[in-house]
């Protein structure tokens, strides 16, 4: 059975009532959110995985001066969870209106009334309900009354502290993509949508696909070694720019760009999911056209060294 994405907590089929349920953000599906996932397994091996979320992330609501800071959008959090084993993911639409909701109304009404959950499973610090004042205390208490089960899970910790989202986007933003994979347990990734831009990367002789970073987390600007996933499926290694190109426009926009290495094709609109690998070299201006262009052949011979070593686009592993 496929993962199925549920986008209204009213109208639940019943086919999908009656599952076993993580709850939580998920921002990243990281290794400590993975943990949880099989924690609740390990309680209810014989149920269906489930997972209740939110969309958008409720600082996203609450805080919309703030920079983008996701580090998975709704489709990429959603693969990287069904990737896990969860067959239904419940994202719950998180508005001025659902924000209001109380404590008792969440976990009576959605929890236990409209998804008909029969045991959950959250992390030591679990907020939820009109100013977070429902927590697991209240979750045990009225979840016992209703029927439901619970575990609680600490979290997954290693010499640094806890597994978080806080971590793993502190180590993006300081251009260690490698260690932030270790604590993803895969490569992070931007996905989106191939848009028209200036076409200087053809004139320049390495054609790119510019994929706005939109609401996710800006990581440290300058060249990667990545791999891009296609909408067809096939993987294709690359290189990345993301930064402000402070040699050839006006530097008010950040943005990826990224030439797949060895590939000819028209790519705008395709849904394009680019992983990255490494860091090759820190965003710089170069003295004119001639000199970018050398280096991005540098980079190019470099992106492609590297990755030749490795298997790109590798999925993690199902449980």
């Amino acid at each position: 059975m496929k993962a199925r994405l549920h986008t209204d907590w009213r109208a639940i089929p019943d086919s999908a009532r009656g599952t076993v349920a993580a709850l939580g953000n998920f921002d990243g599906v990281h290794l400590g959110h993975a943990h949880l996932v099989h924690a609740l397994h390990a309680a209810r091996p014989g149920c269906e995985l489930a997972v209740v979320t939110f969309e958008p992330h409720p600082r996203e609501l609450f805080r919309p001066q703030d920079p983008p800071f996701r580090l998975t959008l709704e489709q990429e959090r959603f693969a990287a969870l069904a990737a896990l084993g969860v067959k239904h993911v419940f994202q719950i639409g998180f508005d001025r209106e659902f924000s209001t909701m109380s404590a008792e109304d969440f976990v009576t009404r959605v929890l236990h009334e409209s998804l008909g959950l029969r045991h959950v499973a959250c992390g030591l610090d679990f907020a939820f309900g009109h100013r977070r004042r429902g927590n697991v205390d209240f979750l045990a208490e009225r979840s016992g009354e209703l029927g439901i089960g619970l575990t609680v899970v600490p979290p997954l910790s290693d010499g640094l502290g806890p597994y978080s989202s806080s971590r793993i986007r502190r180590l993006l933003q300081d251009g260690y993509p490698e260690r932030a994979a270790e604590e993803l347990g895969r490569p992070w990734s931007i996905r989106g949508v191939v848009q028209h831009g200036d076409k200087r990367g053809r004139l320049l002789g390495f054609p790119t696909a510019n994929v706005p970073l939109g609401r996710h987390l800006e990581p440290a600007r300058g060249v990667y070694a990545v791999s891009v996933r296609l909408a067809d499926g096939t993987v294709h290694p690359g290189v990345a720019n993301i930064g402000r190109r402070p040699t050839i426009n006006d530097g008010q926009e950040s943005r990826l760009e990224v030439h797949l290495l060895g590939f000819s094709g028209d790519l705008y609109g395709q849904h394009l999911s680019v992983a990255l690998h490494t860091l090759l070299r820190a965003e710089r201006r170069f003295d004119g056209l001639d000199a970018l262009k050398a280096q991005i052949a540098r980079d190019s011979e470099q992106a492609a060294t590297y990755l030749s070593t490795r298997q790109p686009g590798a999925e993690p592993s199902r449980t």
